[in-house]
């Protein structure tokens, strides 16, 4: 059974929580004395009447969420977000188009730093503040921020996690969900505030090293430049901004082991964390060697660009120190490759997630072992912890609806004209919520030549990508809305 009043009641809640949000955001624009003040009063006024409106219509509601009521809040929370938040760029008249506004909202709270702004900088530093606070929001997920902040609902919060949380294995540090919640949201801000701080001494301003440290540690991708890190020319900032991403890819549980309780082990030895750091290690090492042989860049640049271009893709970042599409076509064909492993379970990474990557692969290696031993019983163990076939199963699932859904927008983006390496690249950088593609629509260049109704398509593929699809594709199967 399906709780509407319940659901209103959260979806007004969460309304309520991003016009606090908004107001940070007015104060920026009041700080630098902005002409955009009045867009930000009318923004803010109308969530707040919005999420007014849904706190009355889901007043004497009780606290009996359902796993189905999960996913509705979080699959609707996401949509009205986006629509109240995209109301600043419309009323402020920077992007006045209603399907940029939405598509530069979407791109921010999925952290998937696809723009369609051809001159960033043009933007007002309260609206360059708004774009790098969407991805924050968005980096732990916006229902997240309700458990963590109001743990009103019991046991309901449960439901609200798992149907955000990224990951086919959830991870609990407390019994209690929202302590949980807490813990993790603790080390959230402890890492953007420290990246900020980095940043500040190795040269940025401290507007700008606040941006970024908020993009990074959300591992969402959209700068304050329009040629993104590379514009600060700066090695030291490079690196700095590649230490804390990687940093966001690894999954928050562990963080929070291995900073407050000291258990470094429980990093080193965790299966999927190992993954990563392999993936990172082996794609740069290739790389490198292919920028040194081709002649593109010296050892210490191609070092550099190669460590960043990877991790900037493996954790789904999507920031950029240089045009990887001037690359040998086979080192960019690597990075696109790239685009479908993601980082950890738990992070605020988009893409397949290693865990996921390290099963698949451990499931398939025990096949070749059953052929030969066709008797043998052979469980399949992730850091020491035996998978169970309902979660095996359930990664495969995810396996083929995420390739599906990548065909689908290779597909669809064809149809509207575009070429098969552009198709494909976008297809697969939306659905891993990555930003930049491949040709037209790589680093150099940004998302505003789509036609219209793709724009639409891509903020759907971002969406889906971002709740690891299950949550919004069983929302439009009859069965979910069936009584029992």
């Amino acid at each position: 059974m399906i709780h509407f009043k319940i659901i209103s009641r959260i979806l007004g809640l969460l309304l309520l929580i991003e016009a606090l949000f908004m107001l940070t955001a007015l104060g920026v624009s009041i700080y630098y004395n902005e002409h955009i003040v009045s867009a930000y009063i009318y923004t803010i006024a109308a969530t707040i009447a919005g999420g007014t409106l849904l706190l009355y219509t889901g007043s004497g509601s009780d606290r009996n969420i359902s796993r189905k009521d999960g996913y509705i809040v979080v699959s609707l929370a996401w949509i009205i977000f986006s629509v109240f938040g995209s109301l600043l760029y419309m009323l402020s008249g920077y992007i006045p188009n209603v399907s940029n506004a939405f598509f530069e909202t979407i791109s921010g709270f999925t952290t998937t730093g696809a723009t369609i702004l051809d001159n960033i900088e043009e933007l007002p530093p309260s609206l360059l503040f708004w774009r790098a606070m969407t991805h924050w929001i968005g980096g732990l997920g916006i229902v997240f921020f309700t458990v963590a902040i109001l743990p009103i609902f019991g046991m309901g919060d449960i439901h609200l996690f798992a149907a955000e949380a990224t990951g086919p294995i959830h991870g609990k540090l407390h019994p209690r969900i929202s302590v949980t919640a807490r813990w993790i949201l603790t080390i959230y801000i402890s890492l953007t505030a420290i990246t900020a701080t980095c940043l500040t001494f190795a040269g940025m301003d401290i507007f700008d090293a606040i941006c970024h440290a908020m993009s990074t540690i959300a591992t969402g991708g959209f700068s304050t430049k329009q040629a993104s890190i590379e514009a600060f020319n700066s090695p030291l900032i490079e690196y700095i901004i590649l230490i804390f991403m990687f940093i966001g890819g690894t999954n928050f549980s562990l963080l929070y082991l291995t900073i407050f309780k000291g258990k470094i082990k429980e990093l080193i030895s965790d299966s999927e964390f190992k993954c990563y750091a392999g993936i990172v290690i082996g794609a740069s090492l290739v790389i490198t060697t292919g920028l040194i042989l081709t002649g593109t860049s010296d050892a210490e640049i191609a070092i550099r660009e190669a460590l960043f271009q990877v991790v900037a893709t493996v954790t789904t970042t999507g920031f950029c120190t240089t045009d990887y599409m001037g690359w040998h076509p086979l080192l960019w064909l690597i990075i696109s490759g790239l685009m479908y492993f993601g980082a950890c379970s738990g992070s605020t990474t988009g893409g397949m997630k290693c865990v996921r990557v390290t099963i698949l692969s451990k499931v398939m290696t025990n096949e070749f072992k059953r052929i030969v031993h066709p008797n043998a019983i052979i469980p399949v163990r992730m850091s020491k912890k035996i998978i169970s076939s309902p979660v095996q199963s359930a990664i495969l699932a995810y396996t083929v609806l995420y390739l599906g859904v990548v065909m689908a927008g290779v597909l669809v983006n064809v149809a509207f004209g575009l070429e098969f390496m552009e198709a494909y690249g976008l297809s697969v950088s939306c659905t891993s919520n990555i930003g930049p593609a491949l040709g037209s629509y790589g680093p150099a260049y940004s998302m505003n030549a789509l036609p219209e109704t793709l724009k639409w398509f891509c903020s759907f593929q971002m969406l889906v990508g971002r709740l690891e699809f299950f949550a919004v594709l069983l929302m439009l199967t009859p069965m979910f809305w069936k009584r029992q």
